[in-house]
């Protein structure tokens, strides 16, 4: 088609205004979400005034969430510090669809980590649900087959009024759309904090298999290649998504524009997966990307810019639910369950096929060209004409301001360890249960109970366990496991340490399974980086993870930024999610996080000191924050894992379960409740070697510690691996066929109390859950 490019326009349509509701008349680029200076880029790109379809494009592809234009030039760090060693089972890491880690024997397992803040807290079940869904999509967008999912959940206060709308729809969205699909949920975490009230965080993460031969891209090439959407039909939902709600900041009375919120079908979303199984096995993809935030937009930017090629489609062709949606809504439309592929002419007769053996709606759109443009069409006009890496590529880059914060110095000197601590039996029984049931560390198994951890036949372990395991190979017995760790409370008092910490803490889950940590994943949680304070803690941030996935050897593959999470000039405290996935050879010699059998000794390995600043026992017993968090010290968490790693080969640890977030204390109670076996422990020898208090003993939050069973038999063996590694090892106690747990001189709670004491917290507050109510 030889059409010119239609009228330029500095308006855009009505439909698309009223999609976005915004609350006053505006610049028609600031309602798209676009700065003057923007706006003005794109004038300067085009040699013209943009269409009403390219405003649409820009506007979402440069879009905090789509072109991390604040954060690129800190996440460039990731890869200025790789060694040779962390590039050894890499085989995609960061600027594709998800990375992926070479696990052995020709398998792969593929990962990410995203957020869905925003719409979970406008719409919970849907943005929850949806949330679920993009992320799978993009594991399906690699060649693999989803095996499993993970979230990672921030609330408000347990008791805000609001904060039970908000729970029961995030926990019922994920249990739909992760339920539907057939995929287990085997991992995560629920903090509850008033810091998120206004600003949940949802964060999602997937897990795929695939052969290394099957592994896809999503780089256009080829030209003549043809261009294909095929899964559900284009709507109306979810426009503005990427470019409003997930780039912009609420207000105090929450969302100042409520673009629609994405509308989820597991259901169609499975056939999809089982669809794009089918045509890869049949080799009928050459290229492929999933629609989710910017839709068609970022989908035909990104495979043109990938391929360093071109691209001729026609809107006409796309398959559309609602027949009045504009061109531009058609482009920026987040409808789910979509994919593109690009497919070569030859092979089209057999995509169409099996995606109509599988009711999968399919529509060729146009064709990949070589002449370096993205050129779309719509009812005889040229709508859009760009060059696609302008759009995916080279979008806007900020150096945003940066101040220390004026307030953090006050923060760091409120140490924790200067609170009264009490060596009295009756008041530490008192706080050990405090801890036991506070919201944060109480039995979450109201929100758990909602998945299903064991579809599909290959987890080998799941909640309540450190991390999640996931059999791949079941002739060899190969796995992988994986956590999901963050600290905002730490990353508050100190963002460098506080990422160093959750990754410290995720690296440490996988290690107690007896896997071996090899990549990470991130979600990065912020508030405004028109805040000069918030961008002092990303690159904080940025640099203390990127330091310890060095000093750890385990590279980053992917992740995502979330900006803007904040109500008013408020922002949430910096939340760095990070997600580790380690390689097991054999899931048969996995360690579970709790012990079975009584009569074995139980060792802490590592050394406790007195580091309570930003911990459970702070925040439940004294309501403080301040200080600064426990040290990290990645030698020793290398060692330790390399020690457990050695003790699971030889079959010499019964059980083992890191110590973090509550302590010695917490885990104790978690390792007792997790088979019902109780346990004699004694402090005394803990105090005396490392010169602490019982209440440091017990709740202090040091790292590099783990609690480990070892049977009777196995014990001189075990002893002598430790003293050969030079690892601290002490004998701190033995498993016990009384249900109770006795911490020898300090007090004796019965498994029924501590039971009891776990699991009545959040049932309390939230009710029955929505499958109950509804039953």
């Amino acid at each position: 088609m030889n059409t010119p490019v239609n009228t330029p326009v500095d308006h855009v349509p009505d439909s698309v205004e009223n999609a976005i509701a915004t609350p006053e008349r505006e610049q028609p680029y600031e309602a798209l979400g676009l700065k003057a200076d923007e706006y003005a880029k794109i004038k300067e790109i085009l040699g013209r005034r943009p269409t009403s379809g390219e405003l649409a494009m820009y506007s979402v592809m440069w879009s905090e969430h789509c072109s991390y234009k604040s954060s690129k030039i800190y996440l460039r760090r990731f890869g200025e510090k790789v060694s040779e060693e962390m590039k050894e089972r890499l085989m995609v890491g960061m600027g594709q669809n998800a990375g992926v880690v070479d696990i052995g024997e020709g398998w792969a397992v593929t990962f990410k980590a995203e957020s869905h803040n925003h719409p979970s807290y406008i719409e919970p079940f849907q943005g929850a649900a949806t949330g679920i869904g993009g992320i799978v999509r993009d594991i399906i967008s690699m060649g693999a087959r989803p095996v499993a999912v993970m979230d990672a959940l921030r609330f408000g206060a347990i008791d805000h009024p609001d904060t039970p709308r908000v729970v029961h729809g995030v926990t019922s969205g994920i249990s739909f759309y992760g339920n539907c699909l057939g995929l287990p949920n085997i991992g995560g975490e629920t903090v509850f904090d008033s810091v998120y009230q206004a600003n949940p965080l949802v964060n999602a993460l997937a897990v795929g298999v695939l052969r290394h031969e099957d592994l896809k891209l999503a780089n256009a090439t080829g030209v003549g290649n043809k261009v294909v959407l095929f899964g559900a039909r284009t709507g109306g939902d979810g426009i503005g998504g990427a470019s409003i709600l997930a780039s912009d900041s609420f207000d105090d009375g929450g969302p100042t524009k409520r673009p629609a919120v994405q509308v989820g079908d597991p259901f169609a979303e499975k056939v999809l997966i089982e669809c794009c199984l089918e045509l890869y096995q049949a080799e009928l993809v050459e290229a492929i990307q999933d629609l989710g935030a910017a839709g068609i937009s970022c989908a035909t930017s990104e495979l043109a810019a990938n391929g360093n090629s071109g691209m001729h489609v026609s809107l006409d062709s796309v398959l559309l639910r609602d027949p009045s949606l504009t061109a531009e809504e058609i482009l920026m439309s987040e409808s789910q369950e979509r994919m593109m592929a690009i497919v070569a002419p030859d092979k089209l007769d057999a995509f169409l096929a099996v995606t109509n053996k599988w009711e999968v709606e399919t529509s060729v759109l146009g064709e990949v060209t070589g002449d370096g443009r993205l050129v779309i069409d719509w009812r005889g006009e040229r709508i859009v004409d760009v060059d696609p890496t302008t759009v995916a590529v080279d979008g806007p880059v900020y150096e945003r301001p940066v101040a220390y914060p004026s307030w953090i110095d006050a923060l760091q000197a409120d140490a924790a360890e200067n609170l009264p601590r009490s060596n009295d039996p009756a008041v530490l029984r008192d706080q050990f249960l405090a801890l036991v049931g506070s919201p944060n560390l109480a039995d979450k198994s109201w929100i758990t109970n909602q998945y299903d951890y064991y579809v599909l036949g290959n987890t080998a372990l799941a909640f309540p366990d450190d991390a999640g395991m996931i059999r791949v190979d079941e002739e060899s017995g190969l796995g992988c496991a994986i956590a999901t760790d963050a600290n905002g409370r730490y990353s508050q008092l100190d963002p460098y340490a506080g990422a160093q910490l959750a990754l410290a803490e995720s690296f440490r889950n996988v290690a107690v399974t007896g896997a071996k940590p090899t990549a990470i994943t991130d979600c990065l949680n912020f508030g405004s980086p028109e805040n000069p304070e918030v961008m002092w803690q990303f690159g904080q941030t940025v640099d203390g993870l990127a330091d310890g996935c060095y000093a750890l050897g385990t590279p980053v593959t992917g992740g995502n930024v979330s900006f803007y999470n904040q109500t008013g000039d408020v922002p949430i405290h910096p939340t760095p999610l990070v997600g580790v996935l380690g390689i097991i050879d054999d899931v048969a010699r996995r360690i579970p996080s709790g012990w079975q059998d009584a009569g074995e000794n139980i060792y802490l390995l590592g050394v406790t000191s007195t580091e309570l600043s930003g911990s459970a026992w702070a925040d439940t017993v004294h309501n403080h924050l301040g200080g600064r968090p426990p040290a990290v010290d990645f030698a020793a968490e290398k060692r330790l894992a390399e020690l457990i790693a050695a003790g699971a080969e030889q079959s010499l640890i019964s059980s083992a379960h890191d110590l973090s977030t509550g302590g010695l204390g917490q885990a104790l109670t978690e390792a007792v409740l997790r088979f019902g076996v109780g346990a004699r422990v004694w402090l005394t020898e803990i105090m005396e070697r490392d010169s602490v208090d019982a209440a440091s003993a017990l709740f202090s939050e040091s790292t590099a510690r783990v609690l480990v069973t070892v049977p009777r038999e196995d014990d001189v063996k075990f002893k002598g691996l430790c003293e050969g590694r030079g690892y601290p090892v002490l004998r701190i106690g033995v498993t016990d066929s009384e249900p109770t747990l006795e911490v020898q001189d300090v007090f004796t709670v019965t498994v029924d109390e501590l039971r009891a004491t776990a699991q009545a917290t959040l049932p309390a507050v939230f009710g029955p859950t929505v499958a109950e109510a509804q039953a």
